[in-house]
């Protein structure tokens, strides 16, 4: 028998939520107030630095200027990561990937919070040395959350059957995995 998780994992998840939503937009605050003059603060030179940037568009400025599509998009993700949150089997053997949806949530939230108060998201990261597009800490959360999710789906749960996600009612699924309206 699987062992349950207790509340306590989920008031850890719950401060590691809020955590991971202040740091982002206390450093998108500190983004605008002290790199919006358009120098660059190197971290370390021709690797690493904070520029700013004003990403009015998703994921490597695509979709530019399209606010209410991207908002629209955004709050289905966040729809769908809830959904997969609550429906992950509360478990021990799931806790990694419950955790794993609380990065991404996290991270889907504090873009959607940019995109909701400047119609833009704030950008300030950059890896000059392989020019990678700018980005933020919740493009960290975000990208850190899939690869793992990856890794542990194609590692971890590999055999499992995630039957669980559903919208059929258990008690309408059969030992065989077929339904009643399957034939």
């Amino acid at each position: 028998m699987e062992k349950k998780l207790t509340k306590l994992n989920y008031l850890y998840q719950g401060i590691v939520f809020v955590l991971l939503l202040i740091i982002d937009q206390v450093t998108k605050v500190l983004a605008r107030n002290n790199l919006s003059d358009g120098k660059s603060v190197y971290l370390i030179k021709k690797v690493l630095c904070f520029h700013y940037l004003e990403n009015r568009g998703s994921v490597w400025g695509i979709l530019q200027g399209r606010i209410n599509f991207l908002l629209i998009v955004s709050l289905l993700l966040f729809a769908v990561l809830t959904y997969v949150y609550i429906k992950l089997p509360k478990e021990n053997k799931y806790l990694p990937l419950l955790w794993i949806d609380v990065f991404m949530i996290a991270g889907a939230i504090g873009n959607t919070i940019d995109r909701i108060v400047f119609g833009y998201v704030t950008d300030f990261i950059y890896v000059e040395i392989i020019n990678f597009p700018i980005f933020n800490f919740a493009d960290c959360c975000i990208t850190i959350a899939a690869v793992l999710t990856i890794i542990m789906i194609l590692t971890k749960y590999k055999d499992d059957n995630f039957s669980f996600f559903s919208f059929r009612k258990k008690n309408e699924i059969k030992e065989n995995g077929e339904t009643d309206t399957d034939n």
